[in-house]
């Protein structure tokens, strides 16, 4: 991957010796595999982890959970809040594992149909 970076700051004109530049095809590396992190984890995982039985039967709702994304179709940022509602049905999920959820998918190459469906299938 720096090697790929290397070559775009090239191909875009850079001198990829600038003093500035020296260490971004490694950060753009670090900065990628965090932003792409959520390939390897479970969100099924994360929600039987933290599921309790219960006789709530009122909507629970998390409003203005922050994520970062990246565009698939562009591979530049998206930032976001997310609304997640469920109805209990004899089970609530503890309330971080949400925002976790949310995170995990958010790590991924994203649009946001995609990850509104994801969210909602986990």
């Amino acid at each position: 991957m720096e090697n790929a970076v290397k070559e775009i700051l090239e191909h875009i004109g850079e001198d990829i010796n600038r003093e500035g530049l020296i260490k971004t095809p490694s950060r753009v590396k670090k900065a990628w595999e965090f932003m792409c992190s959520g390939y390897d984890k479970d969100a099924k995982e994360i929600i039987n982890s933290a599921l309790f039985t219960s006789s709530n039967d009122e909507m629970v709702v998390l409003k203005d959970i922050e994520f970062y994304s990246m565009c698939e179709h562009h591979m530049l940022p998206i930032i976001g809040k997310a609304h997640v509602a469920y109805i209990p049905n004899g089970k609530v999920v503890g309330l971080s594992k949400i925002p976790r959820v949310v995170d995990v998918f958010a790590r991924r190459l994203q649009i946001q149909e995609q990850l509104t469906e994801q969210i909602a299938d986990a």
